[in-house]
């Protein structure tokens, strides 16, 4: 599990929940609470980014905040040490025997490449197969992610709406004084549940599955071009530092203490 995306929800609620209290103390969080404006504000934003995917994939986006909590099986820099040890089987021994390799690999993705080498597959025919599969892997990805930008756009907007609406009513009832203020405050917590939505839901679980969206895709394109150089024959150390210039310096150096290319 990542903890990360954990811990950061419950502390956005505890600091929500703090503000709230020091400000209105435990006796006034009923004052925080409208059925009226949660229906108008969840329930708008909800059937409004519905209207704008398909019902599968608004299914698909609500089951997606799961993702945010999974940690990667592995991350590009040991999917790198594992390629120069394939690279290394393959000069030993030969492409075919990359072939048992593979049956024991959980990654479909590599696992799908070695086989198209032990077929002998041309090269080019390589690469585009992969990185076709690889735009598609990232279009689903952008849909889940769209949901949520979606959702989290329509959250404050909704809320802006809800607000109006409680406007309206409170100008229509000018004439009771004592009741303007009450009125005004519940016009503006849609407001307030609104900009809650996007900014502690919508706008972070975007931004993760962002994140992990593109470490997911800088990883397959490391997979790529390992995978692209062992089937050319390049020798392991020079593969190894090719595919170690998709990684940050400070990742470089843990790298040639963990793994290393054979001559």
């Amino acid at each position: 599990m990542d903890i990360a995306s954990l811990v950061g929800i419950i502390f956005c609620f505890v600091m929500l929940a703090y503000g709230v209290v020091s400000s209105a103390g435990l006796g006034g969080l009923h004052e925080y609470g409208d059925l009226p404006s949660i229906i108008i504000t969840l329930g708008g934003s909800v059937f409004a980014t519905l209207t704008s995917v398909s019902l599968p994939n608004f299914i698909g986006g609500l089951k997606s905040i799961t993702l945010i909590f999974k940690a990667p099986k592995l991350n590009t820099a040991e999917m790198i040490q594992k390629i120069i040890e394939l690279s290394n089987i393959a000069r030993k021994e030969g492409l075919l025997s990359l072939e048992e390799a593979a049956s024991d690999m959980e990654e479909p993705f590599l696992k799908k490449g070695i086989l198209l080498i032990v077929d002998g597959t041309d090269p080019d025919l390589v690469r585009a197969i992969m990185e076709t599969e690889l735009v598609s892997i990232e279009g689903r990805h952008k849909t889940r992610i769209g949901f949520w930008e979606t959702w989290g756009s329509m959250g404050p907007a909704w809320g802006m709406i809800g607000t109006l609406v409680g406007l309206v009513d409170m100008l229509y009832h000018m004439d009771n004084v004592e009741a303007l203020g009450p009125s005004m405050a519940v016009a503006l917590i849609t407001t307030l549940y609104g900009s809650v939505l996007a900014n502690w839901i919508c706008g972070p679980v975007a931004a993760k599955l962002k994140a992990d969206n593109d470490e997911e895709m800088m990883m397959k394109e490391v997979m790529i071009e390992g995978l692209l150089s062992i089937q050319a024959g390049e020798n392991p150390r020079v593969i190894e530092e090719k595919l170690k210039s998709f990684l940050a310096p400070k990742d470089r150096e843990s790298t040639d203490q963990e793994a290393g290319g054979e001559e």
